[in-house]
């Protein structure tokens, strides 16, 4: 036989289920808020940022050449394809590189040694052009290249920066050359010339061209090792200076081995002449 509960009871029995409910409602819409809730920090964001540094984009230049003479097409064809390569290549390193670096990591290390390949690239496309036609002229306009940042470009590696041209790169300090500031040293790189077969007339103009070039790269590494004396991190010599230069040196050891091997031998192992080193 059931008992009717006091009026205090069944008031208090009221006042729990409404407590209950509530605290069930609550936990209901706390779970909810954090189950739609970002990671602290950012994380999402973050790595959504890693995973797109963006790409680089340069003028075409195949667009802006006149008439190509028909003994100059297979060069300029080659320093086309060339200038793609060149492209890739910052692409994929840019890519590799994600986090790396101060603000202005992408302009020193990847956008200026692009914008010093595709100089040189496009100023031997001219030439080719001029030897039996009128040289193009304005052409190194298209050298510089941009970077499109795609999702953030600045996580970590500080890429908010690295919107701007090519150009805007030389004049950044940066320098893990020289720790105590002034003894910024100097790079030195193996003599090509004096390794050298017998150079056959026909390939000379192009051989001694290409060697005043390898000098001008020295030069101007050795410039920008100055230049870029205060910033960036203990690696920034290696990213920055002597590997764009490596790379400016395979390329134009390889011509001279062509020019020689049209009528001659193609001389071997010249590519281990490429690494340069820094001597403070």
């Amino acid at each position: 036989m059931s008992r009717a509960l006091p009026k205090y009871s069944k008031r208090r029995v009221a006042i729990i289920g409404g407590a209950a409910a509530v605290a069930l409602s609550g936990a209901v819409i706390a779970g909810t808020a954090l189950a739609g809730q970002p990671a602290k920090g950012g994380g999402a964001q973050n790595a959504r940022t890693l995973a797109d540094p963006g790409t680089i984009s340069c003028p075409d230049v195949a667009s802006r050449l006149p008439a190509v003479p028909a003994s100059a097409k297979a060069e300029v064809d080659r320093n086309l394809a060339l200038l793609q390569t060149q492209i890739q290549e910052a692409d994929t390193r840019l890519k590799n590189t994600v986090g790396q670096g101060g603000p202005n990591f992408v302009n020193n290390a990847i956008l200026g040694p692009l914008k010093d390949k595709r100089v040189s690239t496009i100023d031997r496309i001219a030439i080719a052009i001029g030897r039996k036609g009128t040289k193009p002229a304005g052409l190194d306009a298209l050298a510089p290249c941009a970077l499109n940042a795609g999702g953030g470009a600045a996580a970590g590696g500080g890429r908010a920066q690295a919107t701007a041209t090519a150009g805007t790169g030389a004049n950044q300090q940066a320098g893990g050359a020289a720790a105590g500031g002034g003894a910024v040293g100097t790079i030195g790189c193996p003599d090509v010339a004096s390794r050298l077969p017998a150079v056959p007339a026909s390939a000379k103009a192009e051989v001694d061209r290409n060697l005043a070039l390898l000098q001008t790269q020295i030069q101007e590494a050795n410039t920008r090792l100055k230049n870029t004396v205060g910033q960036g991190g203990p690696n920034f010599v290696d990213n920055a200076i002597l590997g764009p230069l490596k790379g400016k040196r395979v390329s134009t050891i390889e011509r001279i081995a062509i020019a020689i091997g049209r009528t001659s031998a193609k001389p071997a192992g010249l590519d281990s002449l490429a690494a340069c080193t820094l001597t403070k």
